[in-house]
């Protein structure tokens, strides 16, 4: 990997050191439970939230573990996860998406900043032939967008009625960050 692509920041240099990703384990079901059962967290994501604990464990189980980049968010410290962020690589081998949830007592102190952040560096390293990470975003969710710029992802456009999300047709803005984009300290 060279440089340009390490994750940046040392551990407790920053509010980006204080951020780190690791895989997920079964053992994480109850911290992730506390996140992805709140409908605030998940009012812009495809799924609604989880209501047991069982079916929550089956999609760590059946998809969150085999998936080839799907980390845990946890910080400094210890504790559980305190987000989840994944890279998904797409039928076309140089593009991969990605997508980032943090439980709401976090918002706004800069944690899915910098986990996108370590997130983008890593995968470049970590899933061969990704040339282009690329997120959707729904236009009305300013908190992700502003996260995205933050960590150096770049608006391209604005997609109308690009899908329907939980019975409404939505507006979604796509941003992109390439291999050779600078990354952000």
């Amino acid at each position: 990997m060279d440089r340009k692509h390490e994750p940046p920041g040392q551990p407790g240099s920053n509010r980006a050191g204080a951020v780190t990703l690791r895989p997920f384990d079964l053992a994480d079901v109850d911290a992730m439970m506390a996140w992805a059962s709140d409908p605030a967290v998940t009012a812009f994501m495809t799924w609604d939230p989880y209501t047991s604990r069982d079916t929550l464990l089956a999609f760590m189980r059946d998809t969150v573990l085999p998936h080839p980049w799907f980390r845990a968010i946890c910080l400094a410290g210890g504790g559980g996860p305190v987000g989840a962020v994944s890279v998904t690589p797409t039928d076309d081998r140089c593009r991969a998406e990605l997508c980032v949830v943090v439980a709401r007592a976090h918002w706004g102190k800069g944690v899915a900043t910098a986990a996108l952040k370590r997130a983008v560096a890593a995968a470049f390293a970590d899933l061969d032939g990704v040339e282009r990470v690329e997120a959707l975003v729904d236009a009305d969710n300013a908190a992700s967008r502003r996260a995205l710029e933050k960590a150096g992802f770049q608006r391209e456009a604005l997609l109308r009625s690009y899908c329907v999300v939980k019975g409404r047709l939505r507006d979604m803005v796509v941003y992109s960050f390439i291999s050779s984009d600078p990354l952000v300290d």
